[in-house]
């Protein structure tokens, strides 16, 4: 199908924009004539304007009455209200050719935020960081998503345009120069897209078309149309914009945000769909496109392959393995944390992919989860903390600000021997203290003066006493900025070289990793307060991981057989102060490795 918005070609610029509501659509050009689209079918309008230079601006005048930008604009440069921008893709210098991506379970995923993660919050600011990533043993950084949102602060999910890099993080230039500058580094690029909703300042979609349905509801407001009248074009437009981020900007994944919310009861799953167009433009580049869903339903059809009744993503998030790690650790029962709390559920979670897998769950009044354990491990993500789940605490505290600092260590030998996709928050590598709050900057006061209300109503009904900081206030944002400086700080330091050390494992070991998930055991011992990892390589090669999950000291020691130590979270190395392995002390996590 011919390209959505507009897209430059040898004798013009070519606009195309659906819009089955509307009689006429008039394109609206700085310094020039209207120019009048004509209809082609389906709702659709499209003209070719010949002599139009990159950078021209341009609205859609609906109906003769309506001015409006282009719902597939690759450029706002003057926010959400303003008029779109031309852009040309074919004038950027790629010089990733040589760059072939990640098989999946090679991937280590870093996610972070644009705006916080330097003090500029810009693309081109990441660049002198990805030393220090690479360094680290990370291969793929994940984007919090970009879609262009209202004003400069927001976490990404209240975008309404999802083809636009958002202005204030550098634009479609910036996005290009940090993609680049990966793939130069060995990294891959993933991105996170939104297609359950679209934010509520700024989005002019349904002037154009029936792209929301009241017929389903998300907590974020109205669902988009998937399934109902008219519901093509829109499916058309979600699977155009994520070929568009593969194709026009190199990116080797995207991250579905919470697919649980895109509501679609069609023959063929737009999910299914969005997977398809992704990785098709990943033909292209001769590398693979890694298209993983985040689901809170433990939904094992999203990673089957179409041919078996699934969606085909590549893998899974699994909040199981956080939800089950952070109450053995924090003793929290509040919201869904009130299922979990029981060691015996971390380590089905760590053996199997998802704790729950049928169970009735008292939080969501239902049984929840589908059977797992036959999946391989690099079919799901895991993490001890990620943007969720550090910002949607009331005070956005970090897990180091939760738990000592021999608990944080023993939370990432966990992360980092499971069979799975480990996935590392900004900051968490060296011990960040910097919060990670909830932030937005709405232009419209009284919508702010709402999401204001409606977080902290959200946060009391988690049972989250503290009060919420108010998102539209600067200094929530400016609070959540990295500090990485800390890495050279005492106990920082050694933390960031237990990561390091625990990833070069990790890579370099045949019994770690991603795969072997099918000749993994883990079970828990001393009643209850050590888990035991037993991960076995291809040829026989063994590993054994004992974590203390308590407060005290522990008397166990491995089965009989020659072992020695690969890796001890309280040596003094790593800022601890252990003298041999038994017994074991407060949360003190051993890799054994079988002696030959």
């Amino acid at each position: 199908m011919t390209e959505l918005g507009a897209s430059i070609h040898d004798d013009g610029v070519f606009f195309r924009v659906w819009a089955p509501r509307r009689r006429s659509i008039t394109l609206q050009l700085n310094g020039r004539s209207p120019v009048r689209l004509r209809p082609v079918g389906d709702g659709y309008f499209e003209t070719l304007v010949a002599r139009l230079p990159p950078g021209s601006r341009y609205r859609y005048l609906l109906d003769d009455d309506v001015p409006r930008p282009d719902p597939a604009s690759r450029h706002q440069p003057d926010g959400v209200h303003g008029a779109s921008s031309v852009v040309d893709p074919r004038t950027f210098p790629w010089m990733d050719d040589g760059f072939r991506g990640h098989d999946l379970a090679d991937l280590v995923l870093y996610e972070l935020h644009v705006g916080t993660f330097t003090t500029a919050g810009t693309f081109e600011a990441v660049i002198p960081h990805l030393p220090h990533l690479v360094d680290l043993g990370i291969t793929a950084i994940e984007l919090m998503p970009i879609g262009q949102f209202p004003g400069s602060r927001n976490w990404g999910y209240d975008g309404v345009y999802p083809f636009a890099p958002q202005s204030t993080y550098g634009g479609p230039v910036g996005l290009r120069k940090l993609v680049n500058a990966c793939h130069e580094r060995g990294l891959s690029v993933l991105l996170d897209v939104v297609y359950n909703h679209l934010g509520p300042e700024g989005n002019y979609l349904g002037d154009f078309g029936p792209y929301f349905t009241d017929r389903y509801r998300t907590p974020w407001g109205p669902a988009i149309n998937f399934d109902g009248a008219d519901a093509r074009g829109v499916r058309r437009f979600v699977t155009a914009s994520a070929a568009h981020w593969v194709r026009e900007y190199h990116l080797d994944g995207l991250r579905l945000d919470a697919v649980h919310s895109v509501f679609d009861a069609s023959p063929v799953s737009i999910l299914k769909e969005v997977v398809a167009a992704a990785e098709h433009e990943g033909l292209a580049w001769r590398r693979p496109v890694h298209v993983m869903a985040e689901s809170h339903d433990n939904e094992r059809a999203l990673v089957l392959p179409p041919d078996r009744g699934g969606v085909g993503s590549a893998a899974v998030w699994s909040d199981d393995f956080h939800h089950a790690l952070h109450t053995v650790l924090t003793a929290e029962r509040s919201g869904y944390y009130r299922d979990f709390g029981r060691p015996e559920q971390l380590a089905r979670a760590i053996r199997e992919g998802f704790a729950f897998q049928g169970e009735p769950a008292e939080y969501w009044r239902r049984p929840r989860g589908t059977p797992s354990a036959d999946l391989p491990g690099e079919r799901f993500v895991i993490c001890v903390q990620n943007h969720d789940q550090v910002g949607n605490r009331a005070r956005g505290d970090r897990l180091s600000q939760l738990v000592s600092f021999e608990a944080v260590k023993l939370a990432a030998a966990l992360l980092f021997a499971t069979p799975a996709l480990p996935l590392v928050f900004m900051g968490e590598e060296y011990g960040e203290t910097a919060p990670f709050q909830f932030f937005t900057s709405f232009l419209d006061g009284e919508l702010a003066a709402a999401v204001k209300r409606g977080r902290s109503e959200d946060l009391a009904r988690f049972g989250w006493e503290d009060a919420a900081p108010d998102p539209g206030d600067p200094a929530t944002f400016m609070r959540s900025h990295l500090n990485p400086a800390l890495r050279r700080a005492p106990q920082h330091r050694e933390l960031l070289a237990y990561y390091r050390r625990w990833l070069e494992l990790r890579r370099t070991h045949p019994a770690l990793g991603a795969r072997g998930k099918e000749r993994a055991a883990c079970d828990i011992a001393a009643s209850g307060a050590v888990i035991v990892l037993d991960r076995r390589g291809p040829d026989d090669e063994r590993v054994l991981l004992a974590a203390n999950l308590t407060a005290e000291r522990v008397l166990w020691a491995p089965p009989e057989g020659p072992w020695r130590v690969l890796l001890d979270s309280a040596s003094d190395e790593f800022g601890g102060s252990a003298r041999g392995p038994s017994p074991l002390r407060p949360y003190q996590a051993i890799l054994y490795e079988r002696a030959v």
